[in-house]
């Protein structure tokens, strides 16, 4: 099994950067924008996210730990035979936090493409908790 690591520090208090994060139904516009464009809610529960490239994407929530600043999430359907991520928001001083996103993937393949997506996916998150606008460079 193929592990995508990301890790980047935000300009923002852990506090705000976990409520963002938490917030599952609200990824495209708190956490993401630019990256994914729209998210709704199925029957089940699952957000499905549009990206900005035009990939749309089935995710269930699997859990929230407000006392480690987790969430975990599985992608179902689309071409990964298994795909499990996780975020978590670290404390990293005054006004400052890291975001740790680790991504899970079969086949191996999958990590040659999901690993550009998670680099644009962290540049919109860094920006949109930061408050700075979104470019095409993060």
């Amino acid at each position: 099994m193929a592990t995508v690591y990301k890790e980047f520090v935000v300009e923002a208090g852990a506090a705000q950067v976990w409520d963002a994060l938490r917030d599952f139904d609200a990824v495209h516009t708190r956490l993401a924008p630019g990256f994914l464009t729209a998210c709704t809610v199925d029957e089940e529960g699952a957000r499905i996210l549009t990206f900005a490239n035009g990939l749309v994407a089935r995710e269930m929530l699997v859990g929230i730990d407000d006392a480690h600043r987790r969430l975990a999430y599985t992608v179902t359907g689309g071409k990964a035979a298994h795909h499990h991520a996780t975020a978590q928001v670290f404390e990293e001083g005054e006004g400052r936090s890291r975001f740790v996103w680790i991504t899970d993937v079969l086949p191996d393949e999958m990590a040659a493409y999901i690993g550009p997506m998670m680099e644009q996916g962290g540049a919109a998150m860094k920006a949109a908790l930061e408050g700075r606008p979104i470019t095409a460079a993060g």
